[in-house]
Parts: structure tokens; sequence; C-alpha cells
């Protein structure tokens, strides 16, 4: 169901949103789960991994490994957090060891999974992120293996606020009231 009143958040208010629900979805993760994401650039998909190294205990500053490609975090469980952005397909992406880090004890963050899709395993938790105005962003989450993570109104495809909890297939919008 789509909210008549929309609210638009600054800047800094969007991302405080995006690490907020990065930290709720954090929460759930367990050693193996790797996140998919896709999106633009400047969508979020770092801000939101900053809220799921939080949720995991990762006192470092999270930050983009574009230049560095894997940026490994040390908390309750590791995080790796990948960036396919630069790389020439999957083959690339399974060369710097990624492989043995999805499949390893902690849980994977890799952006750009659009560069290496076919690296990626079909039960990877697909978070896509879109600008749908300046200050306004849309998550898309689909492969969602938890379910105490959802309310009796969800259903599979669903508009969402951060307040509100997730089935399989969702969709949130920082539009919504919170």
């Amino acid at each position: 169901r789509e909210l008549e009143k929309k609210y638009h958040h600054s800047r800094k208010n969007i991302s405080q949103w995006l690490e907020k629900i990065g930290e709720k979805i954090g929460s759930f993760l367990k050693p193996g789960d790797i996140i998919a994401y896709t999106g633009t650039l400047a969508a979020g998909k770092t801000t939101f991994t900053k809220g799921i190294a939080k949720s995991l205990g990762v006192d470092e500053d999270v930050t983009s490994p574009t230049f560095t490609l894997v940026s490994e975090y040390e908390g309750k469980m590791p995080l790796y957090h990948f960036d396919a952005y630069r790389l020439d397909g999957s083959e690339a992406f399974l060369d710097i060891g990624a492989e043995e880090m999805m499949y390893g004890k902690g849980v994977c963050a890799i952006e750009w999974t659009e560069n290496v899709q076919s690296a990626i395993p079909d039960d990877a938790i697909k978070i896509h992120i879109s600008i749908v105005e300046s200050n306004v962003r849309k998550i898309q989450i689909e492969n969602w293996p938890y379910e105490n993570f959802a309310t009796t109104e969800a259903t599979s495809t669903q508009e969402m606020t951060s307040t509100q909890e997730m089935t399989s297939t969702q969709e949130m919008t920082s539009t919504q009231e919170v």
C-alpha cells in the first residue's frame, strides 16, 4: 500500500535511515550469508553496509573498498566488504579470493554484483538500492531467509516503512512515514 504523505530526508537523515535498516538486517545475519548489492553510484550501498557492520560489533570505520576491492572487518564474526565496480567479471572476482570468503565463517557484503553475477550464489540476499530523488531511496530485498523478520501485514511484495519488517521479497522507501 502506498502512503499519501511523503517525507523527504536531508542527506544526513537518508544516511541515518539507510544505516538503521542495514543494522536491522545485520542483526539477523549468520556466518555464510551473502549480501549482493545492486544500485547506482551514491545510492547508499556502503552506508547500508556500515549498519550491518555496526550490528556485527565492528568498531572500525567502514569505507568503500573501491580501490582495495575488499576490506575485512572483525566483529562477532568477520565482515568481508567487496566492491566489484572495477572488476572485469566473475573470474577476476574469484581471483581475489572471493569464493573462500563467501563460503567462510563470516558475512559477505558485495557491492556491484551485476559486474560479477555468475559468481554470486542464487540464494544470496539481494538488496537493490535506488535513488528516487536526491534525498529519497528505495530498497528492494529478495531471498530474505529469516522468518522472524515478518509482520502479519507483510506479503511477498509490499511497500514498507523502516519500522515494519520484511518477508522474502520486500520494498522500503524513505519517502514513507517512519
